[in-house]
């Protein structure tokens, strides 16, 4: 049985990992952990923070929270030889430095995107890229998403830029000349691969990768309906990362 503190308790994916965690007959949720005490327990106990927490009940830390609190989260892993998966996005690069100094002391994995659908729609447009002349990205996500482009579609545009690099096909050229609207073209996430950002009401989670060729185009979208579609990629993190030593980034590395 794994034993999973989860570090954002009390918000939305927090609650739903929770629940669907805990569901699990392989998995224990034995701590909520947020400035605010959820809503909802499922069978854990509530603690502010995770000093408060005894290291030698938990297996996993799991954070779903802010990018600030991910650096508190890595160094008490690491200190604690404690497995961290984190799911928190924004993440700039000393966050990831944080995360890199962990993974040297326990495991540590961090994903944009823990909806498997997500994960195969990038290997799929990695799979494409060498083949069209084009490709852009389109993310669509609900209105209260802080951060944008999401990092599931900079991870997908990196992807896409790297499998175009390596089949010797150099970056695409914007033929773009006049820009009546400033930046209506999106933003370059590398080697010409335009990220468009939708911010919506009503939506959760969607994306969808272009690809344009002479006389043909092939679209590979992905559609998370509801948060818990995030649930079996953490579930899959947890089972298969290394726990003692090493980051992995991306869920990616973790599929067969």
């Amino acid at each position: 049985m794994t034993r999973i503190a989860i570090v954002g308790g009390a918000g939305r994916m927090g609650q739903i990992l929770a629940r669907g965690l805990g569901a699990l007959d392989d998995m224990d949720v034995v701590a909520l952990i947020d400035p605010h005490e959820p809503a909802e327990l499922y069978g854990a106990q509530y603690r502010a923070d995770l000093e408060s927490v005894e290291p030698i009940v938990v297996d996993v830390v799991v954070d779903f929270s802010v990018a600030v609190n991910v650096v508190h989260s890595a160094r008490w892993c690491a200190a604690h030889k404690v497995a961290l998966v984190v799911g928190t996005t924004g993440l700039g690069a000393n966050h990831r430095a944080e995360l890199a100094a962990a993974g040297e002391r326990t495991g540590v994995v961090v994903a944009a995107n823990f909806a498997i659908g997500a994960v195969l729609a990038e290997r799929f447009a990695a799979w494409a890229a060498p083949y069209f002349e084009r490709a852009e990205v389109i993310e669509l996500h609900h209105d209260t998403k802080a951060d944008a482009p999401s990092g599931t579609a900079i991870a997908a545009a990196h992807a896409i830029a790297a499998a175009r690099r390596e089949a010797g096909r150099g970056p695409i050229t914007d033929t773009t000349t006049t820009w009546t609207l400033e930046n209506a073209r999106g933003a370059d996430a590398g080697d010409g691969v335009r990220v468009h950002s939708v911010r919506l009401p009503g939506l959760v989670a969607h994306q969808e990768i272009l690809f344009g060729g002479p006389g043909e185009g092939l679209l590979v979208r992905h559609d998370a309906y509801d948060r818990a579609s995030f649930v079996p990629g953490v579930a899959l993190a947890i089972r298969t990362m290394n726990r003692d030593a090493g980051l992995v980034e991306g869920l990616a590395a973790l599929l067969s």
